[in-house]
């Protein structure tokens, strides 16, 4: 594989025995790996190169990992795996509501975070990731978007209706959502949704799609039956018909 082509994944753990079996698993399996101990490594090689993952452990020596990785999402739109121990489910819950985009369990099965990385990998287009992991000398992250008073917060997941109002999304609404607000205008068919949305390696049934559409209407239109946003193209997909800003 062409090396500009290889995904650069960001391992951020400051177990030496970990790194090392990851990083050696996935190098096996055309990735590029680097390796951070910490918060302040973890910025260093986030300056230095492009990255399209991180991978990061939830219980750092003297660092909270999980307010590192929203840090990282509010600031970069990178995706995020997201390390715990086997008890530690109120972090699993909290990582996947506020940062993580996904969340493998220690001890883990390394075919099972290769599994895990590829699918999270899917849903971000290759230009987003390395636009996100570039030094601040190529210009802001899109952090938020907004459209006509609605503003959807990517690092806190949040959607922000124009009466102020916070309205709640499961993840799959989000990232649907999220989805939409990248490509105002342009009709999106299901299979491309899915790609962009999807969040493991099995197959999703494409009216899957039109459920979370509907769903995603009666929260944010006016009247679902007759939706203002998003629309229907019949026979080839949706179009989110409004304009969007990107916040940096």
């Amino acid at each position: 594989m062409n090396a500009v082509n290889v995904p650069h994944i960001l391992v951020v753990d400051d177990e030496p025995a970990i790194t090392e079996m990851v990083g050696q698993y996935l190098s096996e399996h055309d990735f590029r790996v680097s390796v951070a101990r910490n918060g302040t490594e973890m910025h260093q090689v986030l300056q230095q190169a492009s990255v399209q993952l991180v991978l990061m452990d939830l219980r750092l020596r003297g660092e909270n990992g999980l307010t590192l990785a929203r840090d990282l999402r509010e600031r970069l739109a990178l995706p995020v795996i997201i390390l715990t121990g086997q008890a530690e489910e109120a972090d699993r819950v909290m990582g996947l509501e506020l940062a993580a985009d996904d969340y493998v369990v220690k001890p883990f099965s390394l075919r099972e975070l290769l599994a895990r990385i590829r699918a999270v990998l899917r849903r971000y287009p290759p230009c987003a990731s390395e636009a996100a992991s570039a030094s601040a000398d190529a210009g802001p992250a899109v952090r938020a978007y907004r459209f006509d008073g609605w503003e959807l917060n990517l690092g806190l997941r949040r959607l922000r209706a124009p009466d102020a109002r916070e309205i709640e999304l499961s993840l799959g609404e989000f990232s649907l959502l999220q989805a939409l607000c990248r490509a105002p205008g342009r009709v999106l068919s299901r299979d491309q949704l899915l790609d962009m949305t999807r969040r493991d390696a099995d197959a999703v049934y494409d009216r899957a799609i039109d459920v979370q559409i509907l769903r995603l209407r009666r929260k944010i239109e006016l009247d679902p039956s007759t939706p203002r946003y998003i629309r229907t193209e019949r026979g080839a997909g949706y179009v989110f018909d409004t304009a969007v800003e990107a916040l940096t």
